[in-house]
């Protein structure tokens, strides 16, 4: 909540992007792009320092967590309304955030999907949101991965969705959606 209503340090934010950003920098990886727990830059007191951050750092793009959201997926799943309604009240802040992003002249993708549907996303799901993909750089926002031990010990409600995703992801039908609505797979790499 400090995040909204401004009660946070823009130069601690600085400092601890750029340290953690010079941590994996200093141990071989080549940053591609920036995004932050739970989208919270999409709020210009966390935005700003971020960019900042990645300037000095050289690090190009940022995720741009804004993007369209279809009614018609989410009528098709009532337990998906609460989120929906979230990310229609946020986007507001996608005007903002896209000019602070082009002022910084940094890049991200056109925005991303599938962030309503986080923890749901099935084969249906998938399909409905590849095709009705506007034209355009979109991120898929998802968690694929394995419901293991060390998942356990997190708190977290995404844990049999991350394997549900992988299976879907990986799946030559996935493969197949894609293919057939013209979706080319890039990484932020190519996108810078």
């Amino acid at each position: 909540m400090r995040a909204v209503w401004g009660g946070v340090d823009a130069e601690e934010i600085e400092a601890e992007v750029t340290a953690q950003i010079r941590k994996l920098q200093a141990a071989g990886v080549a940053v591609s792009h920036l995004d932050t727990h739970k989208h919270t830059h999409i709020f210009p007191v966390v935005l700003h320092p971020l960019l900042r951050a990645a300037r000095t750092c050289g690090v190009r793009a940022v995720r741009n967590p804004f993007g369209p959201v279809h009614i018609s997926i989410v009528a098709k799943r009532p337990s998906l309304w609460k989120r929906y309604s979230q990310v229609i009240v946020l986007s507001r802040l996608g005007g903002t955030f896209r000019r602070a992003v082009s002022d910084a002249g940094m890049l991200a993708p056109d925005g991303t999907v599938g962030i309503v549907t986080t923890g749901t996303m099935e084969d249906r799901l998938f399909k409905s949101i590849v095709e009705s993909l506007p034209e355009g750089t979109w991120e898929l926002v998802c968690h694929p991965g394995y419901n293991d031990a060390e998942l356990g010990s997190v708190r977290t409600r995404l844990r049999e969705s991350r394997e549900i995703e992988l299976r879907l992801l990986t799946s030559p039908e996935a493969r197949e959606i894609l293919d057939r609505s013209g979706v080319q797979l890039i990484s932020y790499r190519e996108l810078v």
